[in-house]
């Protein structure tokens, strides 16, 4: 499943895996998110209803450019710099090309639109 993500006026593409929580994001989009910067690596923001965690593994260990989901705090995550393994991450896709790169310059808050 292809995923849109808005900031402001950039635009970026991601590529969800198959599983129950897409799934469960798919049926929350369209979605507009408060995100902000945790621990320097990713931004974080809540959703409205928790995401299934059926055929998950305990927690992952995300790359740099992976979409999460925090499961604890109910938050998706979108992985710009190096987190390591922590219990309760689940990895559900992968943003394309440098958007990593852009997020990161993006400092503070962020306003993010999330699209099919």
């Amino acid at each position: 499943m292809r995923l849109q993500i808005t900031i402001g006026d950039q635009h970026f593409q991601a590529t969800l895996d198959d599983s129950a929580a897409t799934r469960d994001l798919a049926a929350q989009l369209p979605l507009t998110l408060e995100m902000s910067d945790h621990g320097a690596v990713e931004k974080t923001g809540p959703l409205p209803t928790p995401l299934s965690l059926d055929g998950q593994p305990a927690g992952a260990d995300p790359d740099v450019g992976d979409v999460g989901y925090y499961a604890p705090g109910n938050n998706l995550v979108l992985y710009y710099g190096d987190q390591s393994y922590y219990d309760g991450i689940v990895v559900l896709g992968r943003m394309h090309d440098d958007a990593a790169e852009r997020i990161a310059s993006m400092d503070g808050a962020i306003t993010v639109l999330l699209r099919p």
